[in-house]
């Protein structure tokens, strides 16, 4: 054994002491004796031994009664306990061994039998600790595999995304610009004005789609890889929301759509410049999406104790329960065709998802289908360290 075992001896009768003492002297154990019940308690508090030979009879506080208060104490329920008795009657051992007591050993001892049974209690202690110490790391282990499992599944979950966008989603736009650029030089002459003009408007659009998601596919990409860093400051908030709105312009025009902000010159949050500015551009462009021609949306801004709380709102064609609960989800793939057929990708509102938790924020979004959303996002107003 490499580290050296402590064992308190009990035994009211100094001589048994100086006896069982003389024999483990020969193990190379550390021997620890107490003269008492009450003695033998103060050394267990004080000094923890491994194992314990204990007396039966003794008066005050028995080896019973000792044995008991131990076993009903988690500190020391595990420390092995042999009695020692004078009595070999089978209702002593029985009930010995009922308190909680691994062996008993029989006066007048054998000096080979006693040091073999302390020898393989102490043993047996050492190997259930060691076990007991092994099932702690393989559960420790069995976590953090769970963890890294379901960083895997995650992770798979991202690609399998980002694939089905690549090959599907990107797709779409790069074949109606082929198409519509074909017809135009394939068939310009016999084309009037009007249809000429209705090709142009197509690939207008079609180029915009596409550059609107290879900018959120990238910015993912990044955020996914780590090499996006977070940088927040205090940002004006009316000069970002304002800057979206102009960005979009055509896009409410083209749809007659009312815009109402509300977003005070003095409002500002505390977030990243560049997440930010994507945030707001995907909640205002799905909220011209989904809105209808003549149709208001509106945004605005709340203080709430350390944050400020922004809803856009719109009149558009809403959402069910069933697809609200899906909109922020990788795992499920869901789009929807805006009201003059837009096409999306459904990656749009998980990037805002990421971004604004990564700037310490909250995303939440109520619905009413055939009546509108309203998407509320929470941005501390400091830093929150």
């Amino acid at each position: 054994m490499n580290k050296e075992q402590v064992i308190l001896i009990v035994d009211d009768n100094p001589d048994n002491l100086a006896l069982v003492g003389n024999i483990l002297k020969k193990s190379n154990h550390r021997l620890l004796f107490a003269q008492s019940g009450v003695h033998a308690l103060k050394a267990i508090y004080d000094k923890q031994p491994d194992l314990i030979l204990l007396d039966v009879m003794m008066p005050d506080l028995d080896g019973f009664a000792v044995c008991k208060q131990l076993k009903q104490d988690t500190n020391f329920a595990d420390i092995p306990i042999i009695f020692l008795t004078a009595k070999a009657e089978k209702d002593n051992v029985i009930a010995g061994l009922e308190l909680g007591a691994v062996d008993y050993i029989t006066k007048p001892f054998n000096s080979k039998e006693l040091i073999t049974r302390v020898d393989t209690h102490l043993e047996l202690k050492m190997a259930k600790e060691d076990l007991k110490q092994r099932v702690a790391e393989l559960s420790m282990a069995k976590i953090e595999l769970a963890h890294k499992v379901e960083e895997l599944n995650q992770a798979n979950l991202t690609k399998d995304k980002f694939f089905s966008i690549i090959s599907h989603d990107l797709m779409n736009p790069f074949s109606g610009l082929i198409g519509f650029a074909s017809l135009l030089v394939d068939k310009n002459q016999s084309l009037n004005d009007k249809q000429r003009d209705e090709c142009i408007d197509h690939i207008f659009q079609l180029s915009k789609q596409g550059l609107n998601l290879l900018t959120n596919l990238l910015d993912w990409s990044r955020s996914q890889t780590g090499r996006m860093e977070v940088t927040p400051m205090h940002l004006n908030l009316k000069s970002i929301v304002d800057g979206n709105i102009k960005l979009l312009h055509n896009q409410v025009t083209a749809k007659q759509i009312q815009f109402f902000s509300t977003i005070d010159s003095k409002q500002t949050v505390f977030a990243d410049e560049r997440m930010l500015t994507t945030i707001i551009r995907n909640l205002l462009s799905n909220a011209i999406k989904f809105t209808p021609d003549r149709g208001e949306i509106t945004v605005s801004a709340q203080e709430k104790d350390n944050y400020l709380e922004i809803l856009i709102a719109d009149t558009g064609i809403g959402m069910t329960a069933e697809i609200l609960d899906k909109i922020f989800r990788i795992d499920v793939s869901h789009t929807t065709k805006g009201t003059h057929g837009e096409r999306g990708t459904g990656l749009g509102l998980i990037l805002c998802k990421e971004f604004i938790e990564k700037n310490q924020g909250t995303i939440t979004a109520t619905s009413e289908q055939g009546k509108g959303s309203q998407f509320y996002v929470c941005f501390p107003k400091d830093n929150p360290s």
